[in-house]
């Protein structure tokens, strides 16, 4: 017996819509995938930051005679690592170091320390408190807009 069959095409059509179905879903997975992506390396950014923030107080702590107020950008190395630094050259060193590897861990970034001084007390040995910055180009678009800020009375 011989049965004659209608449906031609259907299951064509179904193919067709589960595949579509399918690549919708892989896009919206790359989407994930590209937005967790991104925040990963934002939190990785942070993190960089708050470690050369921490790196410089620990600086300032270290050599406690020498005043740390207006340090931007990059200096020249003084190069007295291997042969000893005085205080002031241990500052130029510091600054030099902080801000080379501020720009080679964060893009665009830029490190700065300001003493506050209104908020000095005379009394105190260190009497003043410094403000340690830390700029940096998180999204890429040229605006170093990110930065990490941290206040402290070595």
């Amino acid at each position: 017996m011989m049965t004659d069959n209608r449906q031609s095409g259907l299951s064509l059509l179904e193919v067709l819509v589960s595949v579509a179905i399918f690549a919708f879903g892989l896009l919206a997975l790359a989407a994930l995938m590209a937005n967790g992506l991104r925040s990963n390396t934002s939190a990785m950014h942070r993190s960089f930051a708050t470690n050369q923030v921490y790196d410089m107080a620990d600086r300032m702590r270290a050599n406690p005679d020498t005043n740390y107020d207006g340090i931007a950008g990059a200096a020249a190395d003084p190069g007295c690592i291997s042969t000893g630094c005085s205080p002031a050259r241990m500052l130029q060193y510091d600054q030099f170091q902080w801000n080379t590897d501020n720009a080679n861990f964060l893009p665009g970034g830029t490190g700065t320390v300001a003493k506050e001084t209104a908020a000095c007390v005379f009394a105190n040995p260190n009497p003043c408190i410094y403000t340690i910055t830390v700029t940096w180009d998180d999204d890429r678009d040229g605006n170093a807009d990110d930065s990490f800020v941290f206040a402290i009375r070595p």
